[in-house]
């Protein structure tokens, strides 16, 4: 008989200091192989958590081949405290670099979905600048939103969505996924980043990257996934363009589709 795979360890980490402190869940697991294959990260998206099918399916994966996972909700997402409205792309990094090192140690994949491939290129930045106990082995990037701030928020907000945005401080944007409730873009979020925008130059992250998008995704059209490889100079750079694939990719072929980039990453 198998032995059943334990589930994933819930805990808590603190980030931020003084009115910006909040309390980050975290979801993880430890490897139990030889420990030369690599550590998973998962990168959520925007107003997603970590309790979703992509993230619960690689939590599996993982688990059934004794690899570390890790998987958190950003602060104002998920089980973690703090207030959507509050966040901004430098927050989210700064909860991201938190559980990164505080919860990885060798080498690690990461894989962001939606903001969260956004996310994986900072954080895959921020690792390489620092020399923790973790390391960067690979990305797996599924429908990936760099820079969503201002080429697919800003730049195509009509005039009068900026205007109150400028204005009252925020505007609310009408959704179709979670409970369809309409979520707050706020000033703050698109001032803020623009100090991270990576598609004007070149990202050297020096890995193997895996880029899974759907051609049929209203939310980030495939032409941005083709515009980010332009900015990869990395020879093992695989776009992989899912003719009738949406934005999720989270049907059972996607996520076979995304468990089989990571595998063939290590």
């Amino acid at each position: 008989m198998t032995s059943a795979i334990p589930d994933a360890v819930l805990d808590f980490i603190d980030v931020g200091e003084g009115p910006s402190a909040r309390r980050i869940a975290v979801r993880h697991r430890g490897g139990q192989g030889s420990g030369q294959e690599p550590g998973l990260v998962w990168l959520g998206g925007f107003k997603s958590d970590m309790q979703g099918g992509k993230a619960v399916a690689l939590d599996g994966w993982g688990g059934e081949h004794g690899r570390a996972v890790v998987r958190f909700d950003y602060s104002g997402h998920g089980e973690s405290s703090g207030e959507f409205a509050d966040g901004t792309i430098g927050r989210w990094l700064e909860d991201s670099v938190a559980v990164f090192e505080r919860f990885c140690s060798g080498p690690q994949i990461l894989i962001g979905s939606s903001m969260g491939g956004w996310m994986a290129l900072l954080l895959a930045r921020e690792i390489k600048k620092r020399s923790g106990k973790a390391s960067l082995a690979g990305l797996v990037l599924i429908a990936p939103a760099p820079d969503f701030t201002e080429e697919l928020m800003w730049k195509r907000f009509s005039p009068e969505v900026k205007q109150e945005i400028e204005t009252k401080g925020f505007w609310l944007r009408p959704s179709e996924y979670g409970d369809g409730s309409p979520y707050p873009i706020t000033r703050k979020l698109i001032e803020e980043g623009r100090n991270h925008l990576v598609l004007g130059n070149a990202i050297d992250l020096g890995c193997p990257v895996r880029i899974l998008q759907g051609a049929q995704d209203p939310d980030v059209p495939w032409q941005h996934a083709f515009a980010l490889t332009h900015r990869l100079p990395a020879d093992d750079v695989v776009l992989t363009l899912i003719q009738d694939g949406d934005h999720r990719l989270s049907r059972p072929q996607d996520i076979a589709r995304i468990l089989a980039a990571v595998a063939e990453i290590g």
